[in-house]
């Protein structure tokens, strides 16, 4: 369950896509050459946390192990406290690393057959996707062309936002099957815009920085990519 060159996103991707609570693994850390980091799902979300290798030992917090396999004995009996909230989560899960780690815009088998036995061929093919992100962006009106703070979501094929991040129904989740572009614009008197080409509207959203504004534009881009994809896929098929 030690992965290597993981980065922090995918890591919160397969524990969410494929992990349950208590699912965790071990990453290198992207900050300090001798900090890991201890990646741990808990209901809806993943904590990270560092571990400190000092030559001789681990350091985790106040506590030192002499090894890895010490360190989480301790913790699956011990809580761990996982938030500024006093979430506890427990070490329960290991998620082995001998499973197909791709990007985080690639989509992940199920390896069910570690915990069941079952062979490859039994394997779910189309897993979740890793798909998945979800933010605050501001969102152009379509009629009176001011700009509201919305939070979106995206899941599978469909993008939703809502009113804010505690709203439990969307204003609007479009069918991204019916998006046939998504860009940057430099068309508004904003920075970090792109867009969303749909047939009867076009969308314009803006991120708070550049790099979020791509994040967001590379992972939908991905995502039409998967779509005509598996058009092509399904309509090879009924012609032959």
């Amino acid at each position: 369950w030690y992965h290597d060159n993981l980065t922090r996103h995918a890591a919160e991707a397969l524990l969410l896509s494929n992990g349950k609570d208590g699912s965790y693994l071990l990453r290198k850390s992207n900050e300090r050459e001798d900090l890991y980091s201890l990646s741990v799902r808990g209901k809806d979300s993943v904590k990270h946390f560092h571990v400190e290798h000092t030559g001789t030992s681990l350091k985790f917090g106040f506590n030192e192990f002499s090894s890895v396999k010490e360190m989480v004995m301790h913790f699956a009996n011990q809580p761990l406290i996982g938030s500024e909230t006093g979430t506890l989560i427990v070490l329960k899960h290991p998620y082995p690393r001998q499973v197909e780690e791709p990007s985080i815009y690639e989509s992940v088998r199920v390896h069910t057959a570690m915990q069941t036995g079952r062979t490859e061929s039994d394997l779910v093919p189309n897993a979740p996707s890793l798909g998945t992100k979800e933010g605050y962006l501001i969102k152009q009106g379509k009629i009176v062309k001011n700009w509201k703070t919305r939070w979106f979501t995206l899941h599978r094929n469909e993008l939703k936002y809502f009113k804010d991040q505690t709203a439990t129904e969307p204003i609007r989740a479009l069918d991204l099957t019916e998006c046939s572009a998504v860009q940057f614009d430099y068309s508004q008197e904003r920075v970090n815009c792109f867009c969303l080409v749909f047939p009867l509207r076009t969308y314009y959203l803006c991120a708070k920085t550049g790099i979020e504004a791509d994040e967001w534009i590379k992972i939908l881009r991905w995502k039409l990519s998967q779509i005509r994809k598996q058009l092509e896929e399904r309509n090879a098929t009924l012609s032959s």
